[in-house]
């Protein structure tokens, strides 16, 4: 009996008939088989600031882990401001009931469902810095992401340059990641306001791979709704630049960065707290423009952490976007969903965002 138990199991695992017994209403697909995807969240500080939120992000990361095959995701970007605040144990329970540590160990345990299945890179926001944000330039991040946590960083790392602190993190980071159609894609990671070093070397490494078209991430560029360049502001040691002089220093010279990611800004309807539904155009932007060289730069501003009530909310309603590579070798399709709404068949249907600001498509040159 126990026998013809295996061998059935067996049959059933090669014809994949295991693999579907879950009813999943999750399951997504690309618009083309040859297609292949990266996945882009938002700054996560308002899953990790409240005990009962932390659950969200793990389903964001575990959706993301569970579909790495189905969406032939090759990468995970992240806009940064992992936790709320980097040191502190006195909590102001009108904004947060967990403590630094606590954040820190809870976005480490989220990510660390990607570890050694995708790469994910990271650029540290203002509140990953400082006591509660960026009074200064020390950070918990290397202590909880370590090059080494993740075997899929190893062969894909190309440059490093050392942080505030003078040392060598993945803060400030470049890596590759290849495709037959894409060629060479190229992402680099900056800390929060980098320091006009930083980006000199991020110039510098872009120049001397003009083969490779560049993903830059860094964390505070463009402000939400009329994507206007943000401002340097914040008490951060040594000379650090905001939006506007990114672009000028980096984005407008660069002759190969075609999409630049950040989050940061964002703020909640003012009919938020009202249960009225929440204004998508407070969370995102999006704007292009001609560097020196004449070529098309996109950029896009995402950070959902004041959908799902705002401040104090949920912490962004699980949404994430995909950001699909087409075959064609230059078109991004970008579509905004939640795991959240998605993994039940009753809410399904609001697993997805259809409007201008939240699904259309890039071309990258």
């Amino acid at each position: 009996m126990i026998k013809k138990l295996f061998i059935t199991l067996a049959a059933l695992a090669a014809t994949g008939l295991l693999s579907q017994a879950q009813n999943r209403a999750d399951r997504l697909s690309l618009s083309d088989s040859g297609s292949f995807s990266m996945i882009l969240l938002g700054d996560p500080q308002g899953y990790v600031k409240y005990d009962i939120n932390q659950p969200l992000l793990e389903l964001c990361t575990a959706w993301i882990a569970d579909n790495v095959q189905n969406l032939n995701i090759k990468g995970v970007l992240c806009t940064g401001d992992l936790v709320e605040q980097n040191e502190n144990i006195v909590m102001n329970r009108a904004m947060l009931n967990q403590t630094s540590r606590e954040m820190w160990e809870n976005v480490s345990r989220s990510f660390s469902r990607l570890d050694g299945v995708v790469p994910y890179f990271i650029s540290p926001g203002n509140h990953d810095y400082g006591l509660t944000k960026s009074e200064d330039g020390r950070t918990f991040y290397p202590q909880y992401f370590p090059f080494e946590r993740n075997r899929c960083w190893r062969h894909i790392i190309v440059s490093s340059y050392p942080n505030r602190s003078g040392s060598i993190t993945i803060e400030n980071a470049a890596w590759v990641i290849k495709d037959s159609v894409w060629g060479e894609l190229m992402v680099i990671t900056t800390e929060f306001q980098p320091r006009d070093e930083v980006l000199q070397w991020a110039l510098d490494l872009c120049c001397k791979n003009p083969g490779r078209r560049v993903i830059f991430i860094t964390h505070s560029l463009l402000k939400e709704k009329t994507a206007e360049y943000t401002n340097a502001s914040y008490k951060i040691k040594d000379v650090s630049n905001g939006g506007r002089q990114i672009w000028d220093k980096l984005l407008s010279k660069a002759p190969n960065i075609v999409l630049a990611l950040c989050g940061h800004t964002g703020k909640p309807a003012k009919d938020t707290y009202k249960g009225q539904p929440d204004d998508w155009s407070l969370s995102c932007a999006y704007r292009e423009d001609l560097n020196d060289t004449g070529k098309k730069v996109c950029q896009m501003m995402f950070n959902v952490q004041v959908l799902g009530g705002g401040w104090e909310g949920n912490g962004g309603d699980g949404w994430l976007r995909i950001l699909e590579f087409c075959p064609d070798g230059h078109t991004v399709k970008v579509s905004t969903y939640s795991p959240l709404f998605g993994i039940s068949h009753l809410t399904k249907h609001l697993a997805h965002r259809t409007d201008s600001c939240d699904r259309f498509d890039m071309v990258l040159e």
